[in-house]
């Protein structure tokens, strides 16, 4: 039994394809999603709350287990003893007992858990500064707009460091589920429906999300980074993107440029040129990004190009099933370019920084 059940799990293991292989080595996994680990003002307060709860829940599993261990022991059955005649069948003071004070347990949790979910659902004072973020979720990337700065990036999500963030997020497609560990728990975001959160950083750095909701065959490729800058780096950066692209005027990136018009400006977006659409992301400052296909591949050179030869050998999409003309757009398709087009589109690409 123990060889069949080897036998299997090696099988499974061995399902996942080299195109699965080459998307593990593409994703960085160096900066570790932990909710153990928290990391702002908001996350401190779930670990808070946590913290108490499992304390509570340690104790009373010490009692009960103390308690059942002390009776199993103390009325054991011992050899020559007789066994009573009359046996007992419930004891009122007792069933009191472990009714109420399992209710008045419940009751001391949930005065800290309803009082900690009204704090975080609480949108920020005006003196609290907050940046607003309006969150979209696609299948299988996240939307970025920064109304104070008319700007929308994808997958790579800016805030200062230090200052509150409030995410007014909703869905475009199917029910997702925003969550940076780190940072805060997780935030159901559903068609049709406006959904809250509350972000903050403490320090300058990067802090790694994902959809936590299935929500597709790509759903464990939907991934975000966070990058948290001192308010100087994010005011610079924030000014940098609220830029409009310049379009290539020769060499090789016009003639990517001009790939692009025929190929991608159905469903891509750059800000300052035609390219208006929004089913994909928008991409007006793409070579400022530190990754792409849903913030799970490194933003590199070769990986462009791999991505543009066969998007679905980096993340496993359903092209076949687009339709432009009804804004639903479910992968990158291959487009079938050339060695040379790919060179071109890569230069036309770099040069949106």
């Amino acid at each position: 039994m123990l060889i069949v059940l080897l036998v299997g799990v090696s099988l499974l293991a061995s399902c996942s394809g080299p195109d699965r292989t080459e998307l593990h080595e593409v994703v960085d996994i160096s900066m570790p999603q932990n909710s153990l680990e928290p990391a702002g003002p908001e996350s401190r307060k779930i670990d808070a709350l946590w913290q108490l709860v499992f304390g509570i829940a340690v104790g009373v599993f010490v009692l009960v287990q103390g308690a059942l261990l002390f009776a199993i022991f103390r009325f054991r059955e011992r050899r020559g003893e007789r066994r009573p005649i009359k046996q007992l069948h419930g004891n009122t003071k007792l069933e009191i007992g472990w009714t109420l004070v399992p209710a008045m347990i419940l009751a001391v949790i949930a005065v800290p858990t309803v009082a900690t979910i009204f704090e975080m659902r609480s949108p920020p004072g005006e003196e609290e500064n907050a940046l607003y973020i309006e969150v979209t979720g696609h299948q299988w990337w996240w939307e970025f707009h920064y109304p104070a700065y008319g700007f929308t990036t994808a997958g790579e999500m800016h805030i200062p460091a230090g200052r509150p963030v409030y995410l007014t997020m909703t869905s475009a497609d199917v029910i997702h589920s925003f969550w940076v560990p780190t940072l805060n728990g997780k935030r159901d975001v559903v068609p049709g429906r406006t959904s809250h959160l509350r972000i903050e950083a403490d320090e300058p750095g990067v802090y790694l999300g994902q959809c936590a909701e299935f929500c597709g065959l790509a759903h464990a490729d939907m991934r975000q980074r966070v990058f948290a800058h001192a308010e100087p780096d994010f005011e610079a950066w924030a000014a940098a993107q609220a830029q409009p692209a310049s379009p290539p005027t020769e060499g090789p990136a016009l003639a990517g440029w001009e790939t692009f018009k025929i190929v991608c400006t159905s469903c891509h977006s750059i800000d300052g040129t035609e390219a208006v659409a929004e089913l994909a992301p928008n991409l007006t400052h793409f070579a400022s990004r530190t990754s792409f296909g849903g913030a799970s591949i490194s933003n590199t050179r070769e990986h462009l190009r791999q991505w543009l030869r066969n998007p679905s050998s980096l993340k496993p999409m359903t092209p076949e099933r687009n339709d432009v003309s009804a804004g639903r757009i479910l992968g990158m398709p291959s487009l079938g370019l050339t060695e040379q087009q790919i060179d071109e589109l890569i230069a036309f690409l770099e040069g949106l920084e």
